[in-house]
């Protein structure tokens, strides 16, 4: 099941090199106005990432990479140059505008998570539902999917207190898919989350990635990078590396059967069992994500999708 993974990862990419590219910089600069300074972030960038890639932005502190990030995400806009998301000139775009692109082509995942603590885990993930005009029924339904679908059906009335860190960026990866975007932009999904969470995390990352999703990792981890295919290397606003990696690492999870997704496990196991039972929940998470972008790509025939409950575009 790996190797075919890896094999499909490797189609992907060679077939990704003939289709235009989803991210497109060029000479793009960033400068901030500091006082009566001008500080300069980023030095004419010049880069491509195609449709189907898993990329690595890497740097140390004070490189630009989370400048860089920010304009990836539409959060900000570049000083001069152009910024092309796919298809779009983006860096010409008013606030309102990026804010509909935010939300219709970019799934983001932060370290932190960003959840409302007040809110629960189904209002976390409806909330970029918000602003498309759904109906609050159909809204829920499209987050209770997304839950279902990183295993998370059970913890959907649970606010994030209640659930553990790798709970906790499951609900943040469903949040990012619920609205079914071009990219996923990851700004260190795995920094405050132990050894074998970062595994299950990156093994869904990686699976979406297989079936196509094009994924952007902003990460100071070489570890976290050796998972992509491809690394790109910020230093001093300048893009210093942008190398292929023929061989990245593949995320294993053991694959388990699923855990009942109806019984709150953490109320009626014991310790023990309750680690159990969550750690075979995050084992069949990634079979689920797989299918829910076959099923979106249509790479499942119609016999096979009969009964299945994925989020709709």
């Amino acid at each position: 099941m790996e190797h075919q993974e890896h094999e499909a990862s490797r189609v992907i990419s060679v077939s990704s090199a003939s289709t235009p590219p989803i991210i497109r910089l060029e000479k793009l600069k960033k400068h901030y106005i500091m006082g009566r300074r001008n500080l300069p972030v980023l030095h004419g960038l010049n880069l491509e990432i195609k449709r189907g890639e898993m990329v690595a932005i890497m740097g140390p502190s004070g490189s630009g990479k989370s400048t860089l990030m920010n304009i990836l995400g539409c959060l900000d806009r570049p000083s001069d140059g152009r910024y092309i998301l796919d298809g779009v000139p983006v860096s010409e775009m008013s606030k309102n505008e990026l804010a509909d692109v935010r939300n219709q082509k970019i799934g983001f995942v932060f370290q932190g998570f960003n959840l409302l603590q007040w809110m629960t885990a189904l209002g976390n993930v409806e909330l970029p539902l918000v602003y498309t005009g759904l109906s609050t029924e159909e809204r829920q339904e499209r987050a209770n999917r997304a839950l279902k679908l990183v295993g998370l059906s059970s913890r959907a009335n649970h606010r994030p207190a209640e659930l553990s860190g790798g709970q906790q960026q499951r609900v943040a990866i469903a949040r990012a898919l619920v609205t079914t975007p071009t990219m996923i932009l990851a700004d260190e999904p795995t920094g405050n989350l132990d050894s074998h969470t970062s595994i299950v995390i990156i093994a869904m990352l990686q699976r979406l990635n297989a079936r196509g999703m094009t994924m952007v990792l902003v990460t100071h981890e070489p570890d976290i990078a050796a998972y992509c295919r491809r690394k790109v290397v910020l230093r001093d606003g300048r893009i210093v590396e942008d190398s292929i990696n023929p061989n990245p690492l593949i995320a294993e999870v053991p694959i388990a059967q699923p855990a009942e997704e109806n019984k709150p496990t953490h109320k009626l196991l014991g310790p023990a069992q309750d680690d159990k039972a969550e750690a075979q929940e995050e084992a069949t998470v990634v079979s689920r994500l797989t299918r829910w972008w076959a099923l979106r790509r249509g790479d499942i025939s119609p016999r096979r999708k009969m009964g299945a409950s994925y989020p709709h575009k």
